[in-house]
């Protein structure tokens, strides 16, 4: 019954003639998340500034929101599948642009917290129900390949327009409205969304149970949670007990999946190895780059002196570089194969975050540019063809379910690369000998030296700034030498857990 009619169900998806401006709204949705995750780093001195929060609040502000979508992301994922992908992406669409008022007008640190962390509750439905919705809406393998590659084009090109339309933004306008520019975007997808995207769910998804739910999100948060902890201020004994409590909490939830005769997540999609390859390549990749991440922005301003809205422009090489290689990936694997392409593009980021550790304060742009070029292309080659291979690997009920685990491993790679990799340049800068003199305050971090040095003699504050700016790098240059590690091993593993694996070919 199946087989007969699966010829007539692909035919109708293949020739569907909205299915491309359908994509273009779940586009939107990508670009939507992407941007909101790199524009709070760049408004974060000015909340600071305005609200005036605790250094414990200011890392809340920061974290909450990553701490929430990482722990919700199975569980909406898996929602989805059981009410409709339509349903829950519209539903999440609609409340991200009403907190994101809330992020805008918050008058508190704890408001603040509130609506970064309700944020993360409407972001966790948007990422799982796209990709769930493209393994729905593209049939044809080829197209599907061509479809994932603009969404992680699009998700690159956010990253790239977060920094420059903050960085303006901050630049004319008050800290809020780097988060208002969600509404005319929120606005476009849920009333295009109403008329173009169709309805998919699992017909047989059994409940959803929310003992599950549960053990997921403290699981998540509290892994995660306890990771940034230690990094930062060793381990201690509420940091230990809130890993272990979120240890126990994962272990309590697989076994809980196993046991299950519907669970929240089929943990035997974890058997096949090129989905496990995928997922676990993605893992290692984002936590190799997060250290490059999430400094680079400190580096272009603090060291090379340059504004936010130049900063946000000199990053642009990397996305330039994902967004063409995104495009090509899928046919790119087909004529080679699938562990060429993200092993090869792998190996080549880490090599550029081998070139980063030459690094200087008088380093000409050519260099830096040139390196974040390469980042961009390998990773689009990479991160497009894993996606694939994941969605490629599960039957389109689950998709849901498989694109969340996807996003977790994001998720938990961006976690644990800021908290290992930051660590390595946190550790090294606050040891730098300043003149006589300098506070204790400009140990913390180079923005903190920045303001504490226009307190300060002028040739007194140059020396500090001089010592700090070198102490910082040379901490960059030892994240740049372990990512550039972690993305070599990651690629050779990659060669053998993707061994065999074939990208779907068109019907």
């Amino acid at each position: 019954m199946t087989s007969t009619l699966q010829p007539a169900a692909t035919t109708e998806a293949v020739t569907r003639p909205g299915r491309w401006l359908a994509l273009s709204v779940l586009v939107l949705a990508v670009l939507l998340v992407a941007v909101d995750a790199t524009v709070l780093g760049l408004a974060t001195p000015y909340i600071s500034e305005d609200l005036g929060p605790s250094g414990t609040q200011l890392l809340w502000i920061g974290d909450v929101y990553s701490f929430v979508i990482a722990g919700l992301l199975v569980s909406m994922g898996s929602l989805g599948d059981r009410i409709g992908r339509k349903r829950i992406l519209l539903g999440g669409a609609t409340a991200f642009g009403a907190i994101s008022v809330l992020n805008a007008y918050a008058t508190t640190p704890e408001l603040m917290i509130l609506a970064r962390a309700l944020l993360g509750v409407a972001g966790a439905t948007l990422m799982p129900a796209t990709l769930a919705l493209i393994r729905n809406l593209f049939h044809d393998p080829r197209e599907r390949s061509l479809a994932v590659g603009i969404w992680g084009a699009t998700a690159s090109a956010g990253t790239a327009v977060g920094p420059i339309a903050g960085g303006f933004l901050l630049e004319h306008f008050w800290w809020g409205s780097v988060f208002l520019i969600n509404l005319p975007v929120m606005a476009v997808l849920v009333l295009v969304g109403i008329r173009t995207l169709p309805e998919s769910r699992n017909p047989n998804p059994g409940p959803w149970d929310l003992i599950s739910v549960v053990l997921s999100l403290v699981g998540m948060i509290g892994v995660v949670y306890a990771v940034k902890e230690a990094a930062t201020h060793g381990v201690t004994g509420p940091t230990l007990a809130a890993g272990l409590l979120g240890a126990a909490a994962l272990y309590g939830f697989v076994h809980r999946q196993l046991t299950m005769p519907a669970p929240l997540l089929d943990m035997r999609l974890f058997r096949r190895r090129g989905f496990s390859g995928a997922v676990l390549a993605d893992l290692l990749t984002v936590l190799g780059l997060s250290g490059l991440v999430f400094f680079l922005s400190q580096y272009l301003q603090l060291v090379m002196g340059r504004r936010p809205f130049e900063a946000g422009l000199a990053e642009l090489p990397a996305a330039v570089g994902a967004v063409v290689s995104g495009l090509i990936a899928g046919r790119a694997a087909r004529r080679f194969s699938v562990r060429a392409v993200v092993s090869g593009g792998l190996a080549a980021v880490g090599l550029a975050l081998a070139a980063l550790t030459t690094l200087g304060a008088s380093t000409g742009y050519p260099v830096l540019g040139a390196a974040l070029l390469v980042v961009g292309i390998g990773a689009g080659f990479s991160f497009t063809v894993t996606a694939d291979v994941i969605l490629s690997s599960v039957p389109k009920e689950q998709a849901g379910a498989a694109s969340a685990v996807s996003e977790t491993a994001y998720e938990l790679g961006a976690a644990l690369g800021i908290a290992l990799l930051g660590s390595i340049v946190t550790g090294v800068y606050r040891d730098f000998t300043g003149p006589a003199g300098t506070p204790a305050t400009a140990h913390e971090s180079l923005g903190a030296a920045a303001e504490a040095a226009t307190k300060m003699p002028p040739h007194t504050a140059q020396q500090m700034l001089e010592a700090a700016r070198e102490s910082f790098v040379h901490g960059l240059h030892l994240a740049s030498g372990a990512g550039a590690a972690v993305l070599l091993a990651t690629a050779v593993a990659a060669w053998f857990l993707l061994k065999g694996q074939k990208l779907e070919s068109a019907g």
